[in-house]
């Protein structure tokens, strides 16, 4: 069981991984959603995001910092989480 834990894992985190390279190479498909969280300078954040989404998506595939990168994914989403509610 561990075995298939780890490798879904790391197919989750390589998933994550490339969506946020994708906010590099079409960065208008996302603009819509982090607006809510960044209305003015959305396309830095959008950047941004993808970067952070990258970076977590590449901890999360490598069992060695699965757990620090799982301590990010928490801290990411209630980052994005406190940016929509504080700009409704």
């Amino acid at each position: 069981m561990p075995k298939e834990n780890s490798r879904a894992a790391t197919v989750t985190g390589l998933a994550l991984a490339a969506t946020g390279l994708s906010h590099f190479v079409v960065p208008q498909v996302y603009e819509g959603v982090t607006k809510a969280a960044f209305p003015t300078d959305t396309r830095q954040h959008v950047y941004i995001d993808g970067a952070a989404e990258t970076a977590i998506g590449l901890g999360i595939a490598s069992p060695k910092t699965r757990k620090l990168a799982l301590a990010g994914l928490v801290v990411y989403l209630l980052y994005m989480a406190v940016n929509v509610a504080r700009n409704r």
